[in-house]
């Protein structure tokens, strides 16, 4: 069994039900999920040991939170390479910061980036069955590029 980290930064809530709907697709298809609000990760140490990281935050101003921008210096110095990765989060206007987190795992820490790209959700959607399960396929195709 394969293990992934969900780590969010969420201001009203909507990122972090993204994260566990995420982690359900991932359990459903069985791998194992942890999901961790990045305020808990403080060193590159507590990234170690997962097959595969989704990063998740809403977009904020059209970019993503500074909270998100800290954090990815702590993944950088995690030295990331080849392991599998994702990213995604909630907006209500413009959806800008799942697409610059999924650039720099891909181009600047040199992860395997999932092919179905950035997963961005506007709020409003994340209510229904169908964002639930949009949020659980994303889970689920991760989880099938790490494998079992």
């Amino acid at each position: 069994m394969k293990k992934a980290l969900i780590a969010y930064y969420s201001r009203t809530g909507n990122t972090e039900k993204m994260a566990n709907y995420i982690a359900e697709g991932i359990r459903i298809d069985g791998n194992e999920a942890v999901v961790k609000s990045i305020s808990s990760i403080k060193k590159d140490k507590d990234l170690q040991n997962y097959d595969g990281y989704i990063l998740g935050c809403p977009t904020y101003y059209s970019d993503m939170t500074d909270g998100m921008k800290t954090f990815l210096f702590i993944v950088d110095k995690a030295q990331l390479q080849n392991k599998i990765g994702g990213t995604f989060g909630s907006y209500s206007h413009s959806g800008n910061a799942p697409a610059k987190i999924f650039d720099t795992m891909e181009h600047v820490f040199k992860m395997d980036m999932t092919d179905l790209g950035a997963f961005n959700l506007k709020d409003d959607i994340l209510k229904t069955d169908e964002g639930l399960r949009a949020c659980q396929e994303y889970g689920k195709s991760l989880s099938q590029k790490m494998g079992k």
